[in-house]
């Protein structure tokens, strides 16, 4: 996904620069990323417009869906992520369920969970895009 992804949307993306959040998505976009924030809470976030749903991103936008919300969150998300044809699903490390990404998967997107987008792009030694 990091290696063909351009636009990552990030559903719970915070504009407070301690939260998890907001530290991967602001490497991922010095890395050349474009990230879309999605928080109702959140009017504009790293220079971006923020969305309050998936939903509300313009069509054809989104490649990744990066996903810093509760478990419980993600079947609703993953749902919206397949609604706007996204081509994946991404779950930060400690979100995790199984039927949702199952779900996603037969949908054909692709799918990680419990991972962090930010460690395992250092890992794969991507640098600037």
């Amino acid at each position: 996904m990091l290696r063909e992804a351009r636009t990552i949307a990030v559903v719970g993306l915070s504009s407070n620069p301690e939260r998890a959040s907001h530290g991967v998505s602001r490497y991922m976009q010095r890395m050349g990323y474009r990230i879309i924030p999605v928080n109702p809470n959140e009017r504009e976030v790293l220079g971006e417009k923020s969305y309050a749903r998936l939903e509300d991103v313009p069509p054809d936008t989104v490649d990744v869906v990066d996903v810093f919300r509760r478990s419980q969150y993600v079947p609703a998300i993953v749902d919206s992520a397949i609604a706007i044809g996204a081509r994946g699903v991404w779950l930060q490390m400690g979100v995790i369920h199984d039927e949702a990404l199952a779900k996603a998967k037969a949908a054909g997107l692709l799918v990680t969970q419990d991972r962090c987008m930010f460690q395992d792009h250092l890992a794969l030694g991507l640098g600037r895009r």
